[in-house]
């Protein structure tokens, strides 16, 4: 089989070695240039600059998650590694998307199910590439799998169990329109049955539009359909599965979580124990609200993973009772960002605002016409010299807020490189003597 792969990320790499192993001849396109010493032996590379034209005399076609469809131009057949898994998975799959809470909820999900007893694989953006683990996967297995708006653009195939959480403005600049974002999200349940069920959120309008058009069994969590809330304990099938209390995530946006994770799971184990267990044990994962340090009792808070203006709003409402010193600010996607302005200036708990990045200066502009003092406001060049700021307005039982609220790519590589930036920083600041 000829097989063409258009870029050579992560993905691209596992894709590359899934269909070397199937015997086919590869080709790699990418819109950068791969030194010679990047490339596997023996296989060669086209530099496409700008787009994906005339691409032909392939077999399949393997487009990169974040590539636009629209954007390759071949009469061969466009695939992903994606419908691959699909394809061939011999298990049971749980996809869950949506534009926050995912990667918790996937976890949580797969948490639960081990912590039952089950055996079961986390692929996807959370997890590791689907190809790679696809090997492994038998037929009692279960696939727990994080789906990504990109990874959901071109399905051909539908996950038993799919979990649609809240959906707020993200990757505008990619898909070109919020319509177009929920309609990628929706093909979660394109392809599903009657014999299927769809999870969603009971209240999001775009989730519930996304939702509108399966054939599945529908489900809202949060509701008696599902996992929902009574008197501080959280319920299913009309049974105590936990007190709220003792849920170890912080924030009121991880109960729905925490409740559509509980809905998806129930379809594989209903041992309440084990469940129970599992909430314990589960303390979330790393740059979402993570406590990284305690200092002079202030509390530092690694958020990395906010990569949208929903995401930053969610964690300032985590702190009700504690003064916030906010840092957020990175890449302009085009994303307004009014709504989080006029929210930030509407709670009364935030003490200083540290803007960073590409959108510093915007950001402080919609703030001053939202009434925020100027004095509240500080503009800085990189988050090290915004973190020595922060840690010298700390005071006693402050939180330090690193919530960014907009993608890293002005300064950082990712999210994950500027979490880990973060901790350096901190780590490097507040180390005794």
């Amino acid at each position: 089989m000829n097989v063409a792969i258009l870029g050579f990320g992560k993905e691209g790499k596992a894709s590359y070695n899934y269909w070397l192993k199937q015997g086919s001849s590869i080709t790699i396109f990418d819109q950068n240039k791969i030194p010679a010493s990047k490339l596997p032996k023996g296989c060669s590379a086209i530099n496409v600059k700008d787009s994906f034209n005339n691409i032909k005399g392939f077999d399949l076609v393997i487009r990169t998650a974040s590539l636009n469809p629209n954007k390759i131009s071949t009469e061969d057949k466009i695939w992903s590694a994606t419908n691959e898994f699909f394809s061939k998975c011999p298990a049971p799959v749980i996809g869950v998307t949506g534009t926050k809470g995912k990667g918790t909820t996937s976890s949580l999900i797969a948490h639960i199910l081990k912590t039952a007893g089950k055996r079961v694989h986390l692929v996807g953006n959370i997890g590791v590439p689907a190809l790679t683990v696809l090997p492994k996967i038998s037929k009692n297995d279960i696939v727990v799998f994080e789906l990504s708006s990109f990874q959901l653009w071109d399905l051909e195939f539908s996950p038993n169990v799919a979990v649609i959480l809240m959906i707020e403005p993200d990757h505008l600049d990619i898909h070109g329109s919020m319509q177009n974002y929920i309609q990628a999200k929706s093909n979660i349940t394109t392809h599903q049955t009657a014999q299927d069920l769809l999870i969603h959120h009971p209240t999001n309008k775009s989730s519930i539009l996304a939702s509108s058009f399966t054939k599945a069994t529908k489900v809202a969590y949060l509701t008696k359909q599902g996992a929902y809330v009574k008197d501080d304990f959280i319920l299913i099938d009309n049974k105590k599965v936990f007190s709220v209390s003792y849920i170890q995530l912080i924030g009121s946006h991880n109960l729905e979580n925490v409740t559509a994770a509980i809905t998806a799971a129930w379809q594989y184990t209903k041992d309440v124990e084990s469940i129970q267990k599992a909430l314990q044990t589960f303390k979330g994962l790393p740059y979402r609200l993570e406590l990284i340090h305690k200092y002079n009792n202030v509390s530092i808070y690694n958020d990395s993973f906010a990569s949208n203006p929903s995401s930053t709003t969610v964690a300032i409402k985590s702190f009700p009772n504690n003064k916030i010193i906010l840092i957020c600010g990175g890449f302009d996607r085009g994303i307004s960002h009014k709504k989080l302005t006029k929210i930030i200036s509407e709670q009364k708990n935030i003490k200083s605002i540290l803007l960073i990045g590409q959108v510093k200066d915007s950001l402080r502009k919609d703030l001053l016409i939202h009434g925020v003092e100027i004095n509240q406001v500080m503009i800085f060049s990189n988050l090290e010299e915004c973190l020595k700021r922060a840690l010298s307005l700390a005071e006693d039982n402050d939180v330090i807020l690193f919530s960014p609220g907009f993608p890293s790519f002005d300064m950082f590589k990712d999210f994950t490189d500027r979490g880990q930036t973060f901790t350096k920083l901190v780590k490097q600041f507040t180390q005794t003597p």
